[in-house]
């Protein structure tokens, strides 16, 4: 495949953004083509057979647009997609799972991991049998956090904010009690009050981003292929809604607004996929 055709990036809705802006300090010459979901999301409260359902459309969606690579940034499709799907797809395919898991089990040191995210995604338990295949001896502490989400996307993310601070703290502090020495961030909503979790738990944890660590992975996989473009590269946005205050919720995850956003009727969505 050509290596200035386009690394799909998808997700259930705008999270995945925060992905995408490690994509683009990493690797400023790929042009890259993000699906957000946000008529349908969220995803988080949603059966495993539903979400995987979303998710194969989103990847035929892509796959349509020629992409070279695909990159899931959502930790409730990661978690739900089956990889024996996953393994027929005719591009390199990278969850957020497994890369979050490797770098939580290289950065902890005393062999105890937290596990944050949505509530599809903790019932699934993908994280911890990632970090288990890599490590059987490390212990871990899942905790589903549905309330941050909502609270991130209505702007409530200030360091100092007491709504979100009191949330958080309900969630995260019996998390940290256990011990544990890194905490991975299942959704790619979390980093954006990275500082508000760290005053929490303690900068003694290591945060590790999901989505974050999907963009690392992907750039070892293009350096595999050898196949990373060479010019200057472009983003454009799809989303099957444009919801209120999606500007700034864009912006708060990304770091600027994109030139090119389409949206596209849900209806040629579902049509495709399984």
């Amino acid at each position: 495949m050509m290596s200035d055709a386009a690394i799909g990036v998808f997700d259930s809705g705008l999270g995945g953004l925060t992905c995408v802006k490690q994509l683009i300090s990493l690797m400023p010459n790929e042009n890259i083509i993000y699906f957000g979901d946000t008529a349908r999301v969220p995803y988080g409260n949603r059966s495993i057979k539903t979400i995987s359902r979303y998710a194969a459309q989103a990847i035929d969606f892509l796959l349509g647009k020629q992409v070279k690579l695909l990159i899931n940034a959502c930790g409730s499709m990661s978690s739900s997609l089956d990889d024996e799907y996953t393994k027929t797809l005719p591009v390199a395919y990278i969850g957020c799972v497994e890369p979050a898991a490797l770098a939580a089990v290289k950065a902890s040191r005393n062999k105890r991991i937290g596990v944050i995210a949505t509530a599809a995604t903790i019932s699934s338990r993908s994280f911890e049998q990632a970090i288990v295949r890599l490590d059987s001896e490390v212990k871990i502490t899942t905790k589903a956090c549905p309330l941050l989400v909502p609270l991130v996307e209505n702007g409530y993310i200030s360091a100092d904010n007491t709504v979100t601070r009191q949330v958080a703290s309900d969630y995260l502090l019996p998390v940290a009690a256990q011990g544990v020495d890194s905490l991975v961030l299942g959704c790619t909503h979390y980093p954006i009050i990275g500082q508000l979790i760290s005053d929490i738990v303690g900068n003694d944890i290591t945060l590790i981003d999901s989505g974050a660590e999907a963009a690392k992975a992907a750039g070892l996989k293009l350096g595999d292929m050898r196949n990373e473009a060479t010019t200057k590269g472009s983003l454009t946005v799809y989303i099957s809604d444009n919801p209120f205050g999606f500007s700034e919720i864009a912006e708060r995850f990304l770091g600027f607004m994109p030139d090119n956003i389409e949206q596209v009727d849900i209806e040629i969505i579902e049509k495709a996929g399984i």
